[in-house]
């Protein structure tokens, strides 16, 4: 009698029962270290335009009247996405203390819901 190949159905059981067992011991790390990347980009985008309205203080004396001022002087390559909200259009811009020339002195996300560490991310 041959004996045909193949994997019998108790094979596939358990080669599916470990694939599961990885499965639920590596998802969580992974959606964790995902949110932990998106809240460093936040504070990096957070830091580098930041410090382009303050180059841009320093040069003129005024802030900019917009972001996209920034990107068209050249203090900024491009607005930065906003990794938590994944858009360029939500950030929030603070304006100047009274008698300050601008419109912008400094920015927030305008993304929803808290971080990791419980801070809100439109407080950043």
């Amino acid at each position: 009698m041959r004996r045909q190949k193949g994997f019998t159905l108790l094979e596939l059981m358990v080669v599916m029962a470990i694939i599961a067992t990885l499965m639920t011991i590596a998802m969580p790390r992974y959606f964790t270290s995902l949110e932990a990347s998106k809240e460093t980009t936040l504070r990096q985008s957070l830091s580098a335009m930041r410090e382009a309205l303050d180059h841009y203080y320093g040069d003129t004396g005024r802030y900019p009247d917009s972001i996209e001022q920034l990107v068209e002087l050249r203090y900024l390559r491009n607005q930065p996405l906003d990794p938590i909200a994944e858009r360029k259009d939500t950030w929030v811009m603070v304006a100047p203390p009274e008698g300050v020339a601008g419109g912008v002195a400094d920015i927030k996300s305008g993304a929803s819901g808290r971080a990791r560490d419980g801070s809100l991310y439109s407080e950043w």
